[in-house]
């Protein structure tokens, strides 16, 4: 079997059983002081400037990160060094770049730990010199382990982003001009139909219904043409008061569904308000409702639950139907992408845009069980700043 990359990093840096049983060791010694070590963290980035700034959620979210951080470090000191551990740290790779972490604050954040452990072993090993040296060296390979994962993830994340980037650039160019020379079309078509249906009206009942037909395909053709525009345009953000249940409501009104689907929230009536641009937001709602409706088919439940976060609102998005497959979810939010028969794959990616230009975030999170439906996770900042990049916690 061919060697996985986690198992090259180990072998490159010599990181074997001897380590892991030094690892085991010094958790024991560590454990207890995982709350202080994660206050002389935090204390030193809220120190910085910068740091400060590149904080998730800023200074309001210190405690409960805080309280990551001690989970990391029991994983970190605890293992099991395996493939699941790899993965587990791939993903704050990917974290560093959806919020746009330079990465030479995470170098800086890593030594801060680095001296605190090795504090830790002068003073617990002093007496056995030759296992303080042995777990020192432990200590320093999972650490150069941690930063190496993390840089991978990080580039490859950062290429793939570049890469939609200019794909998005170039799409971009095609749609602002494709986008607007069908207006024209569809107005005359528009126009010619209103005179039409004024003239015919008593005289084919037949003709009258297939020229509703055609009314009707011509608003679907508008609409797609004002999601592909919405897609490359920055439509000045409205900053108003909003209430989330009256913006839900009313997507829920304007979205058809087959009396066996129930569309259902929990605690919206119970948010504050936040400030943001209502009309936009409710087609946050209508996409993902509109998505949801089409994946169940005739029969299902859609539900929203709301709550609420130091600095920020959580909105937990699910259906019952039968989910997304893991070969397409890191491309859901890519223009383009849908497994839809009939969808252009604009719904989510217009989603995410407005979310991130309200300073909020939306990931898929996916279930434990196969096939029990799709999940996602939306954030919303309580006390946004003007149109921010997203940099709330997003779902792991």
């Amino acid at each position: 079997m061919a060697e996985t990359l986690f198992e090259e990093l180990k072998r490159y840096v010599g990181f074997g059983p001897e380590d892991e049983q030094f690892l085991l060791a010094l958790h024991s010694v560590a454990r207890g002081h995982f709350a202080r070590v994660a206050e002389v963290f935090y204390a030193r980035i809220l120190e910085h400037e910068g740091a400060r700034t590149a904080l998730e959620g800023g200074e309001s979210q210190v405690g409960h990160l805080k309280g990551t951080l001690q989970i990391w470090m029991d994983q970190l000191l605890r293992g099991p060094w395996d493939e699941a551990y790899f993965e587990l740290r791939c993903r704050i790779g990917r974290m560093h770049v959806r919020i746009a972490l330079p990465q030479h604050y995470m170098f800086g954040a890593m030594n801060v730990l680095r001296q605190e452990f090795n504090a830790l072993i002068d003073e617990h090993y002093r007496e056995r010199p030759q296992e303080l040296g042995a777990v020192r060296r432990a200590l320093s390979k999972i650490l150069d382990l941690e930063l190496a994962i993390m840089l991978h993830t990080y580039r490859e994340d950062l290429l793939a982003q570049q890469a939609r980037n200019e794909r998005l650039s170039t799409f971009g160019q095609l749609v602002g001009s494709i986008g607007h020379e069908l207006r024209n079309p569809l107005g005359v078509i528009e126009t010619s139909l209103f005179i039409l249906k004024g003239r015919l009206a008593s005289v084919d009942e037949r003709v009258v219904k297939h020229l509703d037909r055609i009314g009707e395909q011509v608003v679907i053709a508008n609409r797609i043409v004002s999601d592909l525009l919405d897609m490359i345009r920055d439509r000045p953000l409205k900053h108003e008061p909003v209430r989330l249940a009256e913006v839900w409501q009313s997507a829920v009104s304007a979205v058809q569904h087959p009396p066996g689907v129930t569309v259902s929230q929990r605690g919206l009536e119970q948010l504050p308000q936040l400030t943001g641009d209502p009309n936009q937001l409710r087609q946050v709602f209508l996409n993902l409702l509109e998505n949801a409706v089409q994946a169940l088919g005739e029969t299902g439940t859609v539900e929203l639950t709301a709550t609420t976060a130091p600095g920020f609102v959580e909105l937990i998005f699910e259906d019952s139907g039968p989910g997304v497959s893991e070969s397409i979810r890191r491309r859901l939010f890519e223009p383009l992408m849908t497994t839809k028969a009939r969808g252009i794959g604009l719904g989510l990616p217009l989603v995410r845009r407005i979310l991130e230009r309200h300073g909020g975030t939306i990931a898929y999170a996916p279930r434990s069980e196969p096939g029990a439906g799709a999940r996602f996770l939306l954030r919303l900042p309580l006390n946004p700043q003007g149109e921010p990049r997203a940099t709330l916690p997003a779902a792991r």
